[in-house]
Parts: structure tokens; sequence; C-alpha cells
């Protein structure tokens, strides 16, 4: 049991507020599981400056100004470093790729949480109301979050094992459930070249969607090849910078609920994570019908 949340904010006057919506989704869900806790946020200005490739980077044994120097030096450019509790935030004006390359050849070992253009993401061990108020997660602006709240039961309570798994240029995915057949999806994408960063199930399904949009497809079709490929019972929200999509599986037995008003669309494991929302009173709202892919794009 785990608790999802996302939102996607079609009413600009709304971008200000997107971290403050999006904490009280999340703290919502914390008795789901309170393992670990993890964000992505797309278009916040001071933790993904506009127009500048961006890497989120956990547990870097150094400081600040001095990742921004090492990988500075290594690209030859100049790169900011804004601390978050254990996740570095690093920007340059280069492509994300570039940056993200140049950040594994000086911290190999280090996890990368997410990558992309306007995309940070943050992870922890523990609570989300605790780790909401490290983050100030609160005063995060932006056009659309995702969240989740973890009950570890595939692999150990590590910021690696926590979602979301980012594991694509500005992709995102999170998930409530479980993979059954993991390990064997998991060894035909390590034999494909794949590299993991864990041992949880759901980076598989993250690699495996990645893979799809890298080969071209769009999220709606990699999401329907998830589900032909795919055992088990699962909720999945998956976004990148300009689409918000959610999945169940066949027997839907993961709860899952949305809602959606002309300002804009939202995703929760419950109900109660989108009844502080502005305007839930008139929104349209809905639980997905099995292997239905629901997406929307900005």
């Amino acid at each position: 049991m785990c608790g999802i949340v996302g939102l996607h904010l079609r009413n600009p006057e709304l971008h200000p507020r997107l971290g403050e919506l999006l904490s009280g989704m999340l703290c919502e869900m914390g008795d789901r599981g309170s393992d670990s806790t993890g964000v992505a946020v797309y278009g916040d200005p001071s933790w993904s400056p506009v127009g500048r490739g961006c890497v989120s980077l956990v547990d870097v044994d150094a400081a600040p100004a001095d990742i921004a120097a090492a990988v500075g030096s290594e690209l030859s450019c100049a790169v900011t470093v804004t601390a978050v509790d254990i996740t570095s935030l690093l920007s340059a004006d280069v492509d994300s790729e570039v940056l993200l390359a140049a950040a594994r050849v000086v911290y190999p070992d280090a996890l990368v949480a997410g990558f992309g253009t306007d995309l940070a993401v943050l992870k922890g061990v523990g609570h989300p109301a605790r780790l909401s108020d490290s983050w100030d997660l609160a005063s995060a602006r932006g056009w659309q979050g995702v969240g989740h709240t973890r009950m570890a039961t595939e692999s150990a309570v590590t910021a690696s094992g926590c979602h979301p798994f980012a594991v694509g240029p500005d992709q995102c995915l999170v998930h409530n459930g479980s993979f059954a057949n993991h390990a064997t999806i998991r060894r035909d994408l390590i034999a494909a070249g794949v590299r993991f960063d864990s041992e949880n199930d759901t980076e598989v399904g993250a690699r495996f969607v990645a893979q799809q949009l890298a080969a071209g497809r769009d999220v709606e079709t990699a999401l329907k090849e998830l589900c032909a490929t795919f055992d088990g019972f699962y909720t999945l929200l998956v976004s990148n910078h300009d689409s918000f999509a959610v999945v169940r599986d066949a027997i839907a037995c993961k709860p899952a609920v949305i809602a959606e008003t002309p300002d804009w669309v939202a995703m929760a494991s419950e109900y109660r994570a989108l009844a502080g929302l502005p305007g839930v009173e008139d929104a349209a709202i809905w639980e997905p019908e099995p292997e239905v892919v629901y997406a929307w794009t900005r």
C-alpha cells in the first residue's frame, strides 16, 4: 500500500500555489506509507531555472560550491547547485543529458533522482509531512507536480528505492502496487544495456516506459505496451514535461480517483487527497477504468 498524488495545472494563475497544493495532497496520503517520500516538480524557477539543463542528485557527500566547481570543470561552463535536504539540484546552460554525463563522470556513485528541463526531483526516507517541511515544498511553484509516499514491499527503504523514478529526460513514474514478473523484464532490459539504480520493481516499469518513449512511442502507446507486458496489480501515474497520464491494471484493485476542472487535472489514491483543491466541488470526478490510459497534454 502506497500513496500517489499528481496535479497538472491548466490555469497559470495557480502556478504559484503548486507546492502548497501538492504538499497538502501528499501529506493526506501519509498513512498509506511513511517509509519514504518523493516529489517531482515541473517549473519551479529556483529549483530548475528556465532554459537550463537540470539534474537532481541524491546523497552527494560534498558542499554545493564544491559540486558546482567539480562538475563545472568537467563541463567547462558554470554550474549552479542548490541543496534541498539530501538532494543537490544542478543546473547549467547546456542540455540536461550533457549535464548528466558530466555529473556521472565526477560522481559515478551518486543516485540520479531525475534530469530534464524544468524538472526537480526530491527524495528522502521518512514521513511526507516531515520531508515536505524540510524541502519547503509549500513554497514551490510550477505547472505540474507528482508525489509518492511509500510502504516498502519489494526492496529496501532507501532513497534509491523511493519514488518517483525519473529515469528518462523530463520523465517521471510513480506506482502503487507490485509487478509480479519484474525480475524477468529487468533481465531483458539489462541485456539491452539498461542501467538500474535499485532493486525496486517500480524502477523496472519506469525503465520500460522510458525505453518505449526513447523508441518514439507516445505515452499512451507506451503504457498500453506496459499493460500487455507486465503482470501484477498496479496504478501508475506517468508524467513528462508536457503530459500527465494514469493507467491501472486489468483487475484495478489498487485505488485511484481522478478529478478534472477547467483549471486543473488531479489524481490521487484516495479522494481525501483531492478534497482541498480549489473548485473541487465543481469537478468531474471518476475512478479510472481498468487498462484505460487517461492522458492530458499541456
